[in-house]
């Protein structure tokens, strides 16, 4: 099938979470024996969890968190203050256990999936990282198109197939690795929520502050050669955008369609949660904030999908890290809903224990 075809059609299948299931939800949340609305945000993100799959119980049990990794042509540019190789070093590192996301996600008890997506660098034989290259990295934005349309597609496509993969996916989130990727995202999120270069640039991985006019001078330059078309995902994500931007985006559409609930992690998974939104405007409704980073555009995304952060730690090293935190909130959201008596079975399970004890008196 044509690869335009094939998005679409897993699109179709993205739909808005089922209303009746939420509004029992929210009833059952209210009959929960406490005074309503003393757990705060836990009743809302449980509410949400059973409209999103479904279900009269949310589930949290199964939890993945796929890390793409490649790397970008605009590195030459100057956008950040590390070289190309560190994005291999750190997958060998993950692919080890020895990172962030692998030290976290196993906390989170979240399975960790690497995927290669675009490193430049081809990894030898390794179980632990999934080699799902489209290219060795993408070209330079600032004087062309970052990759092909078709490249686009398949890094969407991919990132759908691996969730699609799965055999269960209850709390899905995206992780990534490639040095230079704030500068694409920026990008992203300056051309899709109408935000001025300067305003959607941040300091990256450790960038000098001296060197952000530039950086933001690169991105008004990628805009301006390309002419990405905003009403088209694709077109964005293939002109200013990086390979593992695209897995990440599709990460989230195939989580959607799974019905499974979706946690944006940091800056550069919320550059993928806008296009998959655009893509799948009911995507908005799958969406959990996991963390706010403290790249400069990433709180203006948030409140652009109308999204608050579960965590607000100062944190700003993406990965997923953010993301892997957040799932023991969601856990704690689905657990208090399911496993917690109404005041209507509470009366009734202490209405039995009395009789119970009256009979064992009566015996004595």
């Amino acid at each position: 099938m044509d690869l335009e075809k094939q998005l679409q059609e897993h699109l179709k299948q993205i739909t808005v979470p089922n209303p009746a299931l939420t509004e029992y939800a929210k009833e059952r949340e209210d009959a929960l024996a406490k005074p309503r609305g003393t757990l705060g945000r836990l009743e809302e993100c449980a509410i949400r969890l059973a409209g999103i799959q479904n279900a009269y119980r949310p589930r949290h049990e199964n939890r993945l968190i796929v890390v793409c990794a490649a790397d970008h042509g605009v590195l030459e540019e100057g956008v950040s203050p590390y070289s190309k190789d560190v994005t291999r070093q750190q997958i060998s590192n993950f692919s080890q256990g020895g990172g962030t996301i692998t030290v976290l996600g196993r906390h989170a008890k979240a399975k960790v999936l690497l995927a290669d997506v675009g490193v430049n660098y081809d990894f030898p034989p390794n179980p632990n990282i999934m080699n799902l290259k489209i290219a060795h990295g993408t070209k330079n934005m600032a004087k062309g198109p970052a990759m092909t349309r078709k490249e686009a597609l398949r890094s969407v496509l991919t990132g759908i197939e691996i969730v699609l993969s799965e055999p269960a996916v209850d709390l899905a989130a995206a992780g990534e690795m490639g040095i230079g990727n704030t500068t694409p995202s920026s990008a992203i999120c300056s051309l899709l929520m109408g935000l001025t270069p300067e305003e959607a640039t941040g300091v990256g991985s450790g960038l000098a502050p001296e060197k952000l006019a530039h950086k933001a001078e690169v991105i008004r330059r990628s805009i301006e050669v390309n002419k990405p078309d905003p009403n088209d995902a694709i077109d964005v994500l293939a002109k200013i955008g990086g390979l593992e931007i695209g897995t990440m985006t599709g990460v989230y559409l195939g989580a959607a369609m799974r019905k499974s609930a979706v946690i944006i992690d940091g800056f550069i998974g919320g550059a993928a949660a806008l296009l998959a939104e655009k893509l799948a405007p009911a995507m908005r409704h799958y969406f959990f904030a996991g963390h706010c980073s403290k790249e400069k555009a990433h709180r203006a995304t948030l409140e652009y999908l109308g999204l608050t952060p579960l965590l607000d730690l100062g944190m700003w090293l993406g990965e997923g890290s953010g993301a892997a935190i957040s799932m023991f909130i969601l856990e704690c959201a689905a657990a208090h809903f399911n496993e917690m008596r109404t005041l209507e079975e509470a009366m009734i399970c202490d209405t039995i224990e009395i009789e119970k004890q009256k009979e064992v008196a009566n015996k004595n």
